[in-house]
């Protein structure tokens, strides 16, 4: 095996005769095994560092004592200045109490420190925010997690950032907890499992039924997984015009209806049991039932290749377009569900065609947020990035197999960070008025000097290579592996 492998021609090293879904299993055992080492490697992978120069030893008593008094005092008499006068307009605080952390559940509390510092790493590089992550113990006196400890935690720290990003909260935690601080906070409150997931999700599926030649208001949607993603995208979905009654939700169990009494006076089921009234007007229970003639799989649940069958895929409407994007492993691979006759398949994964990656919006949401200096994210802002993010892919170019631009693209992230603060300001929850190309050319700036100086960083060595033998060998030990 060469000794240049790199992640970007990783594709080369695999053996060829390695058939599809087997390439796959290598790369998610590769892409783990490779995540640990590297982080021991770096240290995690965030670090803080001044934005403002200390030219000599006087600069002390204007950064700290006794010049900073003045701020103090100046920020005591008016609280909005706090966003002039520290970094508190372009910080994030990402908040965790690692109780669902991706597909592996309970971590505990410093268990999501990986993906909160992955959050705060991608806000920094694609949309030039400082993020700190905060991973917390939710825990009460009975030892389980509790919705009302996050709600006063966020609501304790909240003067210190301009926005927070809630992430990998169990149910029904996370919708309390929302539904609460979005409520409470004077500062916008996000959850990127729920709204993030669901705003990447109806721009790729605006983008499909585009390409698919169908109609949101006429089609039959399937939703597999009823989990804070999935029920957020029944909202959206309904907000776009989908027809609620031409939706069906399925859960661990069966398909959500108005008789399913087991989902009826459970308060960690509350968001569900609403859906049962609403959705599924034929009171379809079986997946054969819901299947046949959708247009529309959308499957956030347990990670496959099996949870999602080929047969039910064949009884879906003509150019179906299936969305399958649990982690690491979808719940069918696309190979399998284009076999199976679906026109259009996205997954979670970048090592697939059109990938639904979350970071496609939190970096270009939170951005044009901060810049107005919003006071919450309406469910209308997020669906404006959504479209946001469809038309841009649609500038470039869409076909079956690109339906939503690629992350590295700078403009996505500054065309959402202009349309969310255009829209905030509309709905009055800005603080500040900022036009449409101060906020783009803001938000492209600040995105382009943090991507420039962590390139600076890695050309004079600040910031490591890792060594190609390191990656080589990870490759092999997943390959043996298999």
């Amino acid at each position: 095996m060469k000794e240049d492998i790199n992640l970007n021609n990783l594709e080369e090293f695999l053996p060829q005769s390695l058939p599809p879904e087997s390439r796959a299993k290598v790369k998610t055992l590769f892409y783990k095994s490779l995540a640990l080492k590297m982080h021991r490697f770096y240290g995690g992978k965030i670090a803080v560092m001044p934005k403002a120069g200390i030219f000599d030893i006087n600069w002390f008593n204007v950064w700290y004592t006794p010049g900073v008094s003045a701020v103090s005092t100046a920020i005591r008499d008016n609280n909005d200045i706090s966003f002039d006068l520290s970094n508190r307009a372009n910080a994030v605080a990402v908040v965790s109490d690692s109780t669902r952390v991706l597909g592996d559940g309970d971590c505990t509390p410093a268990g999501g420190l990986g993906v909160m510092e992955g959050k705060a790493m991608l806000m920094k590089y694609l949309g030039g925010i400082d993020a700190t992550a905060l991973c917390i113990n939710s825990r009460g006196a009975d030892g389980k997690p509790s919705a009302d400890k996050i709600i006063d935690f966020v609501k304790m720290c909240a003067p210190t950032f301009g926005a927070i990003n809630l992430e990998d909260i169990s149910q029904p935690n996370c919708y309390k907890a929302l539904d609460v601080l979005r409520a409470a906070c004077d500062i916008p409150v996000w959850h990127d499992d729920a709204q993030g997931t669901a705003c990447v999700t109806i721009a790729g599926l605006i983008n499909a039924l585009e390409l698919a030649g169908k109609n949101i208001k006429n089609i039959k949607i399937i939703l597999y997984g009823s989990g804070a993603a999935n029920t957020t995208i029944a909202k959206f979905l309904i907000l776009m015009g989908a027809d609620a009654g031409k939706i069906i939700m399925f859960d661990s169990k069966s398909s959500l209806r108005k008789n399913r009494e087991d989902l009826k006076n459970r308060p960690d089921a509350y968001k569900q049991w609403e859906l049962c009234q609403i959705t599924n007007k034929e009171n379809l229970q079986t997946q054969e039932e819901a299947f046949k003639n959708a247009d529309v799989l959308i499957a956030l649940s347990k990670p496959g290749p099996d949870t999602i069958k080929p047969q039910w895929i064949k009884m879906m409407a003509a150019k179906s377009i299936v969305f399958v994007c649990a982690n690491p492993v979808p719940e069918i691979y696309p190979e399998s569900a284009k076999q199976a006759g679906a026109y259009i398949v996205a997954t979670g994964r970048g090592d697939f065609p059109n990938q639904v990656n979350n970071a496609l919006c939190f970096p270009g949401i939170l951005k044009g947020v901060l810049l107005c200096r919003a006071k919450t994210i309406t469910d209308s802002m997020a669906l404006i990035a959504a479209k946001a993010i469809a038309k841009r892919a649609r500038d470039i170019g869409i076909n079956e197999n690109n339906i939503l631009p690629l992350m590295t693209d700078v403009e996505v992230y500054a065309l959402q960070a202009a349309e969310v603060a255009q829209a905030a300001q509309k709905e009055g929850v800005a603080r500040i008025k900022i036009s449409y190309e101060e906020a783009y050319n803001k938000a492209k700036e600040d995105i382009f000097k943090a991507q420039n100086l962590t390139a600076e960083l890695m050309q004079n060595g600040f910031i490591k290579t890792p060594p190609a033998s390191l990656i080589k060998e990870t490759l092999e030990e997943a390959l043996k592996n298999l």
